[in-house]
């Protein structure tokens, strides 16, 4: 019944998907105007029905309803409940469905609040987020349909995929498709404004909003599936460049340089080419990011899908949606003003030699994840990791934090380096000194720029704030302070995890100890355990250090019955300067056990770095969202006060 319902909510919301899409379009004209009037009202209708497809998918996961393939093939009666909630979204057609809620209740939002826009642009923005919409549709009821129905009832339910049961894993995703989405809405924007010729510094106020939620999402998203990884696949690294790793970077290196961009806009109308091209180049990322995780043509953790069909589907509405908006960009490229000139030294210069640094990023990374595939499709396999993408990319991430350090303490328009000598001078000595200083211990090139730049970038990041009065600096002040701050944080991390770490791979019987960067590590013993679907083998470690203070270690080897499978659950112990980590592996003979041991100091900054990344970018929007409000403020005083006095004159 409740399946039924949700089934019948989607085809209701793909209805007034069309009519969204057909009467935005028709009001961009003239005559249009009063069948136009329904553009809102289905956005707002489309959104509540595509809402409610989605709970009832909750609701049958939360009943274990076997009577629906999806459940049956992904969850099990004796699942925690939240990893039965968290199935709901934990494979193709449940994560699809949710793309698709969050894009219509984006939608929705758009018509219900949005009126800064002319009322012709924001129909043709609503037109243009129909036509994406229409497409993940018709993939959900034509080829991946969510409510799907099994006759007879399966017997008993499949089950999660196990490294999928994890508080983590239930978050993660959802964060991710929030970023994917909120892309989806920029370019939905920027398609509305090309269409309109309306690329103004208010379609940049307008869209910004939700640019920057999406890279707070994306943001939260990417850092807690490294922070998964690390802890839950054993193999102590925070980021290996896989595919579908790389498939979430790549939109949130574009929706960085397209945040910044559209500031410029906003605040100077200018880099209006830049920004309108960005808006499409990060949505074509999500669009690439989303056929690598469902296609087939990836084998990962993180992929949900191994369907050619399907890929192919995802392939052409990437064809259609990318294809579509570089040509319309092509058309109406030339009547796209130049906006305001700014010379060299100036805070535009900057950015926009960080956004060809974020571009040309972003471009190494779309070439070592698809060459592979590539290859692959010609019956040669080669593979492409680390050793390519950390110089390659180096090369053009050295330059962008050398100029992050410059650009915020840059006036807008024109300014003179000898103004800000000063303050550089400040940050520059630091970088000098961690440099050298670097190159004395021997730290090898890579992890020696990382500590030396980040270390500069945490001093220069501050240096926006001197001399003010931090009570009355404005929160998008310290939004940028604190997510550039972040980005330094987390330099220092990668920097000190590559180029301090120390392995130990032991094999210990009860009661031997061995010894790794200054810790002592004893295994006691290995215990059987049992959890609330899985059974485990349970190392009993101790670890002390010099100070004498004994730490506890529980590294487990895990085994699911449903679906069958063995996991790894490492041990972490963190302190202030590190974490030891520890991973119990088979039986070697004779009584002893296979233990492996990391000692990875600063990791954890890797991952506070990230966080307060999208702190900075929480501060921004709660900083743009109190501006509007007390301009909208001012407005009504001022239309108050003119009725005043155009009351007294009559």
């Amino acid at each position: 019944m409740i399946a039924n319902l949700g089934l019948a909510a989607l085809w209701l919301a793909t209805a007034l998907c069309v009519l969204q899409l057909v009467t935005g379009a028709l009001g961009m004209r003239a005559e249009g105007d009063d069948i136009a009037r329904l553009v809102r009202p289905a956005a707002i209708v489309q959104g509540g029905l595509v809402a409610v497809a989605f709970l009832s998918l909750i609701y049958v996961f939360a009943i274990t309803d076997l009577s629906v393939a999806l459940v049956a093939a992904n969850s099990h009666a004796d699942k925690p409940m939240i990893f039965k909630l968290a199935g709901a979204w934990g494979n193709h057609e449940g994560s699809m469905l949710l793309w698709v809620t969050v894009m219509a209740v984006a939608g929705a939002a758009i018509a219900a609040f949005e009126y800064r826009l002319p009322e012709r642009t924001m129909r043709a923005t609503l037109a243009a987020q129909a036509f994406v919409g229409l497409g993940f549709y018709a993939f959900l009821l034509l080829s991946s349909n969510p409510f799907e129905r099994l006759s007879p009832p399966a017997v008993t339910g499949a089950g999660l995929n196990p490294l999928l049961q994890d508080i983590g894993l239930a978050f993660h995703p959802p964060t991710l498709y929030f970023g994917y989405v909120g892309l989806s809405v920029a370019f939905s924007f920027v398609v509305g404004a090309l269409l309109t010729r309306q690329v103004t510094p208010d379609f940049a106020r307008a869209v910004r909003p939700w640019i920057l939620g999406a890279w707070v999402f994306l943001t939260v998203g990417i850092t807690a599936g490294s922070y998964w990884a690390y802890y839950e696949l054993g193999w102590g690294g925070w980021w290996f460049w896989d595919p579908v790793e790389n498939a979430s970077l790549m939109p949130w290196l574009a929706g960085t340089a397209l945040l910044h961009s559209v500031g410029v806009l906003a605040a100077r109308d200018a880099l209006r080419t830049w920004t309108v091209l960005l808006g499409v180049i990060a949505f074509s990322m999500s669009m690439v990011g989303t056929f690598l995780v469902r296609s087939g043509v990836l084998t990962s953790v993180h992929a949900f899908a191994v369907d050619p069909e399907r890929g192919a589907f995802i392939l052409a509405l990437l064809t259609i949606y990318i294809g579509g908006a570089l040509t319309l960009f092509a058309l109406r490229a030339g009547s796209i003003a130049e906006g305001e000139r700014f010379a060299l030294a100036s805070r535009e210069s900057a950015l926009v030699i960080n956004n060809v640094m974020l571009s040309a990023i972003l471009a190494v990374v779309l070439v070592g994840t698809l060459y592979p595939l590539l290859t692959e499709a010609f019956g040669t396999r080669v593979s492409v990791g680390p050793p390519y993408f950390n110089p390659v990319s180096a090369i053009f991430a050295v330059p962008m934090l050398v100029v992050m350090m410059v650009g915020p303490l840059l006036r807008w328009r024109r300014d003179r380096l000898t103004r800000i000598a000063k303050p550089l001078a400040l940050a520059g000595a630091v970088t000098l000194v961690t440099l050298i200083v670097s190159i004395a211990m021997g730290v090898a090139l890579l992890p020696l720029l990382g500590l030396a730049l980040g270390l500069g970038l945490a001093v220069g990041s501050v240096l926006p704030l001197w001399r003010r009065r931090l009570t009355r600096t404005p929160l998008t002040t310290w939004g940028m302070v604190v997510a550039h701050f972040g980005i330094a944080v987390a330099v220092l991390g990668m920097a000190s995890e590559s180029g301090f770490s120390s392995e130990r791979l032991v094999a210990l019987t009860p009661g031997a100890d061995t010894t790794i960067a200054g810790w002592t590590v004893r295994l006691e013993g290995v215990d059987p355990v049992a959890g609330p679907n899985w059974t485990a083998l349970e190392g009993r470690m101790m670890a002390q250090r010099a100070d004498g203070a004994v730490h506890p270690l529980r590294p487990q080897a895990r085994s699911f019955t449903d679906p069958v499978q063995s996991t790894t659950e490492s041990a972490l112990l963190t302190t202030w300067d590190g974490q030891l980590y520890a991973v119990l592996g088979n039986a070697a003979g004779e009584g002893r056990w296979q233990v492996r041991l990391w000692w990875k100091p600063f990791v954890t900054l890797i991952w506070l770095g990230g966080l307060l990344v999208a702190l900075g970018g929480l501060l921004s929007i709660a900083g743009h969202l109190l501006v509007r409000r007390r301009q909208s403020a001012f407005r009504v005083r001022l239309a108050q006060r003119r009725a005043d006095v155009a009351e007294l004159a009559a």
